[in-house]
């Protein structure tokens, strides 16, 4: 008979294409049993969760923590105790804006260094693809490199040693690697073309507002960006994601690249559920992003994508810089980028859930088990045996209020303050071991761990996971 050190007891648990109320029992870091009542040892841990929801613990794979170099952004300790206190009990931090950025072994191992004891949650690592990089690829990819990231505009920065942007040349020489080494290409799909001259157009007119810098990037420059990035991903046979797309038409080329039997996966984030283009002028800098947030209309689009499966992943794109970069009088010049990771799964349970009626599972396959499986992340994504105990547990029958002092972010800032969500967060777990309770706050001590990706997997066309 098993022995349990934990059963989490009669929860309404979110598995892959269901609810159902079950027993969790926890050896060790896994899961080993889920059954209606299991029988605790002497020395097992019973925590009654009657009227409590489980879902699987959120794998964001997109978050920007910035070490090493700029820890004063966020740093890995702060960002990582944001995502556990938010029910992340996994992240994959992208390649920028540290220094130097993660396109080499040397600056890989500066990274692991940076991270090592200092985060609350597991963590992956992104590379990056820049221009002549290549010989780079495989021996980043060796280290465990869950996928490489690449941007089609520019993305901004100072100084030599900075993330650039990758040319047609370096994105078509980059994809064959890839395709080689059996990697993903992870795509910041805006056309530089397009968003340079009319950013230089409104800049030279004197029209500097937030909504002349939301009309400088339209979606033309992510749909144009997106069908050049399938053509080479198709001639290259590169796997492709496409991250924060904000617009239906991209997903519906995403869609139908997929039909044809091409490996590419998209990403939208909740800002772009959430906020709409009025709120860029109502909150300012703090819901400056690129690119940057829609109508209403094309926000609506995007639920109705999500609900029907064209929404393969939510991701935060958490990417903080400090206060001081948020304030100009030419909203060019800010620094773009929400900060909004610790909010993930507080609204999408709320807007998705709650306002729309989206089902559990499904939240719980774009929130943890698609995005873990994109990047091969094999012991995460859901509730199930053999799993790790990434679990986090929602209390229905409280309201949260999102106040500035309960960010854990190095800087706190948010577009969110303010919001009152309609549930909890009252536990997290990270491979069977506490991170965070509603009352007590942090566990004491870090205990991320370093996941190595060694596969990734297509998730497929038109599909949702259920089997």
């Amino acid at each position: 008979m098993t022995t349990f050190d934990t059963i989490i007891r009669g929860a309404r648990v979110v598995l892959r294409d269901r609810v159902e109320q079950l027993d969790i029992g926890i050896t060790g870091e896994k899961i080993t049993e889920l059954s209606k009542r299991l029988t605790a040892g002497e020395a097992t841990c019973i925590i009654e969760a009657e009227g409590l929801t489980v879902m699987p613990g959120v794998v964001d794979i997109h978050v920007h923590f910035n070490e090493p170099g700029l820890a004063s952004w966020e740093g890995f300790r702060s960002g990582s105790a944001a995502l556990a206190a938010g029910g992340i009990t996994t992240y994959v931090d992208m390649p920028l804006n540290g220094v130097p950025p993660t396109t080499r072994p040397e600056a890989w191992e500066m990274k692991m260094k940076a991270a090592a004891n200092q985060s609350y949650v597991d963590y992956a690592f992104w590379g990056g693809l820049v221009p002549g990089n290549r010989e780079e690829l495989a021996p980043v990819s060796q280290l465990g490199a869950a996928g490489f990231k690449a941007f089609m505009s520019e993305p901004g920065g100072e100084g030599e040693d900075i993330f650039a942007r990758a040319d047609d040349h370096t994105l078509l020489d980059g994809m064959h690697e890839l395709a080689t080494l059996k990697r993903v290409l992870a795509l910041h799909a805006e056309d530089e073309g397009i968003v340079a001259e009319l950013g230089a157009k409104s800049i030279a007119e004197g029209k500097t507002e937030p909504m002349d810098y939301v009309q400088s990037r339209p979606v033309e420059a992510e749909v144009v960006a997106v069908a050049r990035a399938l053509k080479y991903g198709e001639q290259t046979g590169c796997a492709l994601h496409f991250v924060h797309i904000s617009t239906r038409e991209a997903l519906d080329l995403i869609a139908e690249a997929k039909r044809r039997g091409q490996d590419v996966t998209s990403e939208t984030c909740p800002h772009y559920l959430t906020l709409t283009e009025q709120d860029v002028v109502r909150l300012g800098a703090v819901a400056k992003c690129a690119p940057p947030l829609r109508s209403s209309s094309e926000q609506e689009q995007l639920w109705d994508a999500l609900t029907s499966g064209l929404v393969d992943v939510i991701a935060s794109d958490h990417s903080p810089c400090p206060p001081s970069m948020k304030q100009s009088d030419n909203f060019f010049e800010i620094w773009g980028g929400i900060s909004g990771a610790q909010s993930t799964l507080l609204i999408m349970l709320e807007d998705g859930h709650l306002q729309r009626n989206i089902d559990l599972p499904l939240l719980g396959r774009v929130l943890s088990l698609q995005p873990a499986k994109r990047l091969g992340l094999e012991s995460k994504g859901e509730i199930a045996i053999g799993k790790d105990a990434d679990l986090v547990l929602i209390d229905w029958e409280k309201s949260t209020i999102l106040n500035t002092e309960d960010l854990l972010y190095t800087h706190k800032q948010s577009p969110y303050v303010g919001r009152t969500f309609k549930c909890q967060i009252a536990d997290v777990f990270c491979r069977g071991q506490r991170v965070y309770n509603s009352e007590s706050g942090l566990s004491p001590v870090p205990i991320g761990q370093h996941i190595a990706a060694y596969s990734a997997s297509p998730i497929e066309a038109g599909t949702e996971e259920t089997s």
